[in-house]
């Protein structure tokens, strides 16, 4: 009768790629790649904010008021990202997601 072999925490199968039993995370990398990744939506929503308040001036639907008071929240947001990014070590590069075929995610300003 042979014994059962130890369990290990390499590959089992031959011929496919097997992931580890057990996922080692830095949890420095992991908090990195959070905020990363809360960053890079917030670049997004605030990128098609700035185009949506680009259309409404150019159609005219928005008061001298509400245009000044727009563009001052966009470049505080704008502002504060940049802060965020210089405390969290990141670029701007960081924070657009490579989506294959269609291209990054954020548009380069």
């Amino acid at each position: 009768m042979t014994e059962p072999e130890p369990e290990s925490d390499a590959p089992t199968d031959v011929g496919r790629r097997v992931l580890p039993q057990r996922i080692d995370a830095d949890p420095e990398s992991v908090e990195k790649g959070l905020v990363a990744l809360v960053l890079t939506i917030v670049e997004l929503l605030r990128q098609l904010m700035e185009r949506q308040a680009l259309r409404r001036v150019e159609h005219g639907d928005l008061s001298d008021e509400q245009i000044e008071r727009i563009g001052t929240t966009l470049m505080l947001l704008e502002e504060r990202m940049a802060e965020l990014r210089d405390h969290f070590d990141l670029t701007p590069e960081d924070l657009n997601i490579d989506l294959g075929p269609l291209g990054p995610l954020l548009a380069n300003e």
